[in-house]
């Protein structure tokens, strides 16, 4: 992980919460800027992929952490 790509810790939140506030921080970013979020919920494998390919973001990278996963997002439009 690169040290100027920030970590958005989003572990013990569940669905919708990791979305609705990942949203929020993207939303904040210019386009092309990537943020790491983790998370614990176990259906953010499925809702942060989708709500990247809804909104136009990018799944860069994608990693099985202790206790959930770990994604690399590339704000888009």
């Amino acid at each position: 992980m690169a040290d100027s790509t920030d970590v958005y810790d989003l572990k013990g939140l569940n669905c919708p919460l990791p979305v609705l506030k990942a949203r929020k921080r993207l939303a904040g970013l210019p386009t092309g800027a990537r943020l790491w979020l983790e998370t614990t919920d176990p259906l953010a494998v499925l809702d942060i992929p989708a709500f990247c390919n809804e909104a136009g973001h990018i799944v860069i990278e994608t990693a099985a952490i202790d206790g959930g996963h770990r994604f690399l997002i590339e704000r888009g439009r």
